[in-house]
């Protein structure tokens, strides 16, 4: 107890947030961009930092912001992939750096707060965060989370940095947008700012990037843009919810592989009825899920059957019994 105190809110200073791009990412804070892998987000981010570097506008902001970033990733070559995409969005590349390291990846237990203050940094990218969370944490359990989260947030707070988390989507398709990211809720929960960026079912050729969470000022509109080239060009709003975001990207993946599940389905019964087990070691060899199966044996009105060996499919069926298939 003798190294606590007692705090009173009249001693404290009240202060405005500070914005490096207003409502998407503040300064100061912890600002989390998540998507599927090959959606754009690494490309989407280095176009952000590209601008920072020579002092251009954010997309939808008066204001020019000019300023050092450190671009920390462990998925892709610094030489042959990140300079080329910073190169082609016309970076000053004297301004960007990252943190080398002799033998393992940066992690949080290293000290990024000096490394922050030595670069004169006004952004922090740690992409993916799955990468820099240490090999001792659990990403799943909030216990071995939270502190890792809570130490990123003293270094936001400390030197004024905006960090920003780039993460992945979990396969929950369908699922509530505060439950899509990857790992424990404690990710989601650390940050002031979400930001989601994936296809929308209706121009698939686009990306955009929605404002799921903000905890400091206004949802921003959804922004989108092009990939020309491997190039962000921005294209302008759009009118999508991050929740809407999540349900039509996870459609678009999902109607691929049901229309393949219905042909292997039409397939196997053509000729007559089928175990269901073979039908499903089957599927699952052609990396087709049960789940998505099952949506295909509905869309083709595929019976079940109960014999004495176990269950059996067959087409133009009527009543279906899902439940017990695997007794």
């Amino acid at each position: 107890m003798e190294d606590w105190t007692l705090v009173y809110y009249k001693d404290i200073e009240s202060r405005k947030i500070d914005w490096l791009w207003y409502p998407y990412i503040p300064y100061g804070k912890i600002t989390l961009v998540q998507g599927d892998p090959g959606e754009g987000k690494t490309t989407f981010i280095l176009s952000l930092l590209s601008i920072l570097s020579t002092g251009g506008k954010l997309p939808c902001s008066d204001i020019a912001v000019i300023g050092n970033a450190i671009y920390q990733n462990t998925e892709d070559d610094n030489a042959d992939t990140i300079k080329p995409r910073l190169e082609q969005h016309g970076a000053d590349c004297s301004k960007i750096c990252f943190i080398s390291k002799e033998s393992d990846a940066v992690s949080l237990e290293d000290d990024l707060e000096e490394w922050v203050r030595r670069a004169n940094a006004k952004i922090l990218v740690l992409d993916p965060i799955q990468s820099f969370i240490g090999e001792n944490t659990d990403m799943n359990r909030a216990n071995s989370v939270r502190p890792r989260m809570n130490r990123l947030k003293e270094i936001a707070e400390s030197t004024g940095c905006a960090v920003v988390l780039i993460g992945h989507l979990n396969k929950n398709a369908g699922g509530k947008a505060n439950y899509r990211g990857l790992g424990s809720i404690d990710f989601s929960a650390a940050a002031r700012s979400i930001l989601v960026i994936g296809k929308p079912a209706d121009h698939p050729e686009l990306r955009v990037m929605a404002q799921q969470k903000s905890n400091l000022g206004p949802i921003g509109q959804s922004l989108a843009f092009s990939l020309n080239n491997g190039k962000v060009e921005w294209v302008g709003s759009y009118d999508i919810t991050a929740d809407e975001l999540y349900s039509t990207s996870s459609h678009e993946k999902e109607a691929p592989k049901k229309q393949t599940a219905a042909v292997l389905l039409n397939s196997l019964l053509s000729s007559g009825e089928r175990s269901y087990k073979d039908i499903l070691e089957i599927a699952e060899n052609e990396g087709i899920g049960k789940r998505t199966l099952m949506k295909a044996k509905a869309q083709l009105n595929v019976a079940s059957v109960k014999r004495s060996g176990g269950w059996y499919w067959k087409l133009d069926g009527g009543e279906e019994d899902f439940e017990n298939e695997d007794d």
